[in-house]
C-alpha cells in the first residue's frame, strides 16, 4: 500500500514504529486507517467521530460480511490511530458485531501429517517438520538462526514471536540429523560467499562502535 503521499498515514506509521509493533501489524493498521478515510469520502479523521466509526464497523460486518476477527482488527487499528495520533478516545461504540461462527477446528492426524511430509523435499520438508514438531509459526521458523538451536537440551529459542515475546519450545530428536545437515550446507554456502567477498553482516551501532574502538 502506497502511503508516501499522505502525511497523516506517514505520521501514523511513525507512531507504530516508535511503539515497536510488528511489520504485519503496521501494514494492517495502515490498511484499515486508509480504508476508514476512503470510506468517509477522504475526510480527515480529526473531523470524524463516534458515528462515523460505528457506521464503518457496522458496514464491515453487515455489508462486507467480514469475520469477527477482521472486524476486531479494524477496530483495533482505528482505536490506535485516534488514541496515539489524535489523542482521542471513544468509550461508547455501538456498532453491530460480526458473528463468529462456531466451528470445530480441522486437525490432521499424525499419519496424515507424516504422509504430507513424506512427499516434500528439503528445505521444505525440514521446514514443515519444524512447524509441526515444535509448534512454530511460519515466520518464526523462517527466522531461526543457528544460535537458537540447542541440541544439548533439545530446545529451540523463538526470538520475538507473536506479541513480540520470546519463548523456548521443544525440538524433536528426529529432526537433529536433518537440522545438522542443513547447518553444514549453509556453512559451506557462507564460506563460499566469504571467499567471493560477500557473506558479511551489519552490526548494531553500539556493537560496531565497540568493535572499532
Amino acid at each position: 500500500m502506497m502511503i508516501t503521499k499522505s502525511p497523516f498515514l506517514l505520521s501514523l506509521r511513525d507512531v507504530i514504529r516508535v511503539k515497536r509493533y510488528s511489520l504485519q501489524t503496521e501494514k494492517s493498521y495502515l490498511y484499515w486507517a486508509k480504508y476508514f478515510i476512503m470510506f468517509n469520502d477522504k475526510r480527515h479523521p480529526k473531523d470524524l467521530g463516534l458515528s462515523e466509526i460505528n457506521h464503518f464497523l457496522t458496514f464491515l460486518a453487515v455489508n462486507r460480511g467480514v469475520s469477527a476477527a477482521t472486524q476486531n482488527q479494524a477496530l483495533c487499528a482505528i482505536v490506535f490511530m485516534y488514541k496515539h495520533l489524535l489523542e482521542r478516545q471513544f468509550d461508547n461504540l455501538t456498532f453491530s458485531y460480526a458473528k463468529r461462527p462456531k466451528t470445530i477446528p480441522t486437525v490432521l492426524s499424525p499419519l496424515q501429517v507424516s504422509a504430507i511430509i513424506s512427499h516434500l523435499k528439503n528445505p521444505y520438508k525440514l521446514l514443515v517438520s519444524i512447524l509441526y514438531g515444535s509448534g512454530l509459526r511460519l515466520n518464526e521458523a523462517l527466522r531461526l538462526r543457528i544460535k537458537d538451536i540447542d541440541f544439548s537440551n533439545q530446545t529451540l529459542f523463538v526470538f520475538r514471536g507473536k506479541g513480540q515475546k520470546d519463548r523456548v519450545t521443544l525440538l524433536p530428536n528426529q529432526l537433529n540429523d536433518a537440522i545438522a545437515k542443513q547447518i553444514e550446507k549453509v556453512k559451506l554456502m557462507h564460506n563460499q560467499d566469504l571467499q567471493a567477498g560477500f557473506g558479511l553482516t551489519s552490526l548494531p551501532a553500539s556493537l560496531n562502535n565497540l568493535n572499532s574502538g
